[in-house]
């Protein structure tokens, strides 16, 4: 058992990507094997479209790597229930860079709840409930008001242009969360009296459950 603080957790987005690579094959196992030409080097960070619904869009970190694959670190896609053997193909992309978002000053998440369906037979006393969909979820930060720094301006692009970013969460102890996020930034920061000035970005993910790393 272990408990964690927040201080000193850094966020960054995507600053750029390599042009996608085909995946001819991506493997049941409990780390998945993609069989790709590439130029992946051990510790690089990607951008996954597949035919698997779970996978499409995360993102995830190269354990291994050669010219003609690569193992994709902490990806288990052995159950061929949810990952159906040989419609997983896709396409990966390098996320080349990441930009610090800096003067985060809070940070709020929202959805993600499970929803479900309720039901009662006739002839018994109580309802019933089974669980259906999780909600839409996000991310929402404040954060103070500079539109010079390079994480504003990035946040920035990426409300205009509307293409999704990788969301990197590095934690003081160096466990990293990965996410894949539509970027919003309200551009208008606050003005309340001895309160500091800030801009509001909503992260919102395509898939709500994170990629984690211990390191």
């Amino acid at each position: 058992m272990s408990v964690k603080l927040p201080n000193g957790t850094t966020f960054a987005i995507a600053s750029g990507y390599g042009s996608p690579i085909t995946v001819t094959a991506l493997s049941n196992a409990t780390e998945a094997v993609a069989t790709a030409t590439n130029t992946f080097a051990t510790g690089d960070y990607v951008e996954i479209t597949s035919g698997w619904s779970r996978l499409n869009g995360k993102i995830a970190r190269v354990k291994s790597a050669t010219a003609s694959d690569f193992v994709l670190e902490g990806i288990d896609t052995s159950d061929t229930t949810i990952y159906p053997a040989g419609t997983g193909t896709g396409t990966v992309r390098k996320i080349n860079g990441w930009t610090q978002i800096q003067q985060v000053l809070t940070t709020s998440t929202s959805g993600g709840d499970q929803q479900f369906a309720t039901y009662q037979f006739i002839e018994a006393d109580q309802e019933t409930r089974i669980p259906t969909t999780k909600s839409a979820a996000g991310l929402d930060l404040s954060i103070a008001d500079d539109p010079t720094l390079p994480g504003y301006v990035a946040l920035s692009a990426a409300n205009d242009d509307r293409n999704q970013r990788a969301l990197k969460c590095t934690l003081s102890n160096g466990s990293i969360i990965l996410y894949n996020a539509y970027c919003s930034l309200n551009k208008t920061p606050s003005m309340t009296a001895n309160q500091v000035m800030a801009c509001q970005a909503t992260l919102s993910f395509l898939n709500a459950d994170p990629v984690r790393y211990a390191s």
